[in-house]
């Protein structure tokens, strides 16, 4: 008796991990939370480089961010069936990788980041003229004013500007991912550019624009 050959069943890793890319992130992280590597895989694709991005601004150190990113992979494997789905992927990854970075700066005591970063922060705090000024700066001054500017932050206010100002992200979002309310994300926020602009008096006047001086005194 002739036997008919069955079809090949055959399992592709790449066909997989193809299906994987077609997939949003909740259905990954729901995957990821059964135990699925590949999703993990697929989430790390997309997410290490904004992540590595997002903590080098707050730590000022690429290999540290590298590193607090592996890491964050590694809690978010760990703790995957942590995962709760009324939070967005983002805010739970980036909720852990905050907190990693706040433990950082919080044991070193130190405060870092990028010449980009500072361009910005002085914008945000109002010192527009600012930008015309450092221009003219070297990057190792730029980097000393900063250094002296950030150092007078606490950790959270630091996550809090960088999310807010840096990131782009919603006083919503940003609380969310520190897990307070949005009143206290807009007190740290409203605290970090006063002590910035008050710090920026102080230690590098000819940088501010004169009518911010005028205003300063008469507060």
């Amino acid at each position: 008796m002739r036997r008919e050959k069955l079809p090949r069943l055959a399992y592709s890793e790449s066909t997989a991990r193809a299906t994987c890319a077609e997939k949003d992130d909740r259905a990954l992280m729901l995957e990821m939370r059964g135990g699925d590597e590949l999703a993990l895989d697929e989430l790390m694709t997309r997410k290490t480089q904004p992540l590595v991005q997002y903590v080098f601004r707050m730590l000022g150190d690429l290999e540290e961010a590298r590193d607090v990113t592996q890491l964050t992979f590694f809690k978010v494997w760990q703790k995957r069936c942590d995962y709760n789905p009324r939070f967005t992927p983002n805010t739970w990854i980036y909720r852990i990788a905050t907190n990693l970075s706040i433990d950082l700066l919080r044991s070193r005591r130190s405060r870092m980041a990028s010449n980009d970063s500072l361009s910005h922060h002085f914008r945000q705090v109002g010192l527009r003229q600012l930008n015309k000024e450092a221009t003219r700066l070297t990057k190792d001054e730029i980097h000393s004013i900063f250094l002296k500017l950030a150092d007078t932050l606490t950790a959270k206010q630091r996550v809090i500007f960088i999310l807010r100002e840096v990131e782009g992200r919603s006083s919503g979002e940003v609380a969310q991912i520190l897990g307070c309310r949005e009143s206290t994300i807009r007190n740290h926020l409203f605290n970090a550019r006063k002590v910035l602009r008050g710090e920026l008096m102080r230690l590098h006047p000819e940088y501010v624009p004169e009518h911010l001086r005028d205003a300063e005194v008469k507060s």
